[in-house]
């Protein structure tokens, strides 16, 4: 059993306080201690302070309004979470979730904003996962842009890769993750190639008898095929790693300046966002990205509203319409998530075919975007849940979600 929510508050334990720390309340990155919990309720607000990072400049704009109307009577709102029987309320369900910050919007004002443990509005914190869908969305743009052919092969782009796993996967099975790959993903088991991925890109520290490969890309090349592409949805985080590759050959850009000038500095943002980094320098697309809380609603709002936002068109028309309309139903449904019943996967965002045509941004931990169209709402959530999978906070999200939404629109101003 873990620590709740009030047990695990990482100010109220006191991590990294002092002039230094005492030994037993430090975190650092080389010991591992980073990330353990409840350790990672502090990490997650300050990557920065413990791993190599870019800049994403917001740009010299004004900041974008968020006018504030909250309504309080959000905490009382009832659901009843995915296989349970009891009715759990919406400010009950944040604790239930490590949420270290959340922010609802409803036409573009927020309605709720709470934030929790070491996160602070103006504090940057990892989004994980969330990262898969700014860059996904970047991709379909470049695809509807011609710049990117979504039918070529991962080889045609990144000759690099010929010998390996992606060299005949396209464009589109990549974005959607239904690359056919000899590689698994299990969070927790230290044995998973996704323990060898993080190594290489930086995210977990290396053993002192290390001799894998030590870099993003290094890793990409040693990864086989494993059955037919485009057969079934597996989510797999290097996938979208050579998305970002295949964004950064065909711009001929970085991609934190493709991130600024592309999305970041169109925002009308509050702060600055960064990405982390491997130790090539190379900009983590699968998981990176840093960011003040508001500023990620931002983005779902810009995305909400079909790609329009801060008086420009940021994203065309066309790619949210796609995204929208979901991917490949029958494939997603092999990957037998029991969370995600009757959901498809398209360019990167988690797509739910709900009554309301929700779709999400997610990532390990809590990390997540929740677009509501028909509600005209937009959640962005920070949290520091001590498991990863969000198998395990889907049934106190999900239902809460849907469950502000229903209030929302039947208590609409």
């Amino acid at each position: 059993m873990f620590a709740d929510a009030f047990a695990s508050d990482p100010t109220a334990l006191g991590w990294m306080v002092g002039s230094p720390p005492p030994a037993d309340r430090l975190v650092r990155f080389e010991d591992g201690s980073f990330f353990r919990f409840p350790q990672w309720r502090w990490s997650f607000s300050h990557w920065r302070e413990l791993v190599p990072t870019v800049n994403v400049a917001r740009g010299s704009g004004p900041v974008s309004l968020l006018p504030n109307m909250e309504r309080p009577e959000l905490d009382a709102v009832m659901f009843v979470p995915l296989g349970g029987t009891r009715p759990m309320s919406w400010a009950a369900s944040l604790a239930a979730n490590y949420t270290d910050g959340i922010v609802v919007l409803h036409k573009g004002r927020i309605v709720y904003q709470r934030y929790f443990g070491a996160l602070a509005p103006e504090r940057p914190h990892i989004a994980f996962s969330v990262t898969k869908s700014f860059f996904g969305t970047i991709a379909a743009t470049l695809i509807a842009e011609c710049t990117l052919d979504p039918h070529a092969t991962v080889a045609h782009y990144i000759p690099e890769l010929r010998a390996g796993g992606f060299a005949d996967a396209t464009v589109q099975q990549v974005l959607d993750m239904t690359a056919a790959l000899k590689y698994s993903e299990h969070y927790g088991d230290a044995s998973s190639d996704i323990t060898s991925y993080s190594r290489a890109a930086g995210y977990l520290p290396r053993p002192p008898d290390y001799a894998g490969p030590r870099s993003d890309y290094e890793y990409l090349a040693t990864v086989p095929k494993d059955g037919e592409h485009g057969a079934a949805f597996t989510y797999r985080s290097i996938n979208t790693s050579v998305l970002g590759w295949l964004i950064a050959r065909t711009t001929g850009k970085p991609l934190h300046q493709v991130l600024q000038e592309r999305i970041w500095s169109r925002l009308g943002a509050e702060h600055d966002s960064y990405l982390h980094i491997d130790s090539n320098g190379t900009a983590q697309a699968a998981g990176g990205l840093n960011a003040q809380l508001r500023d990620v609603a931002r983005f779902g709002e810009m995305i909400r509203l079909g790609g329009r936002y801060n008086g420009e068109q940021i994203v065309p028309t066309n790619v949210l319409e796609d995204i929208r309309a979901g991917g490949n139903r029958a494939a997603f449904a092999k990957a037998d998530y029991p969370t995600l019943p009757g959901w498809s996967y398209r360019n990167q965002w988690w797509v739910s075919h709900n009554r309301h045509g929700a779709f999400m941004a997610r990532g390990i931990h809590g990390q997540a975007i929740y677009v509501d169209p028909k509600a005209e709402m937009v959640v962005a959530r920070f949290a520091s849940h001590p498991l990863a999978g969000n198998l395990n906070i889907d049934p106190t999200s999900l239902p809460a979600y849907e469950a502000i939404a229903a209030h929302l629109l039947a208590h609409a101003d």
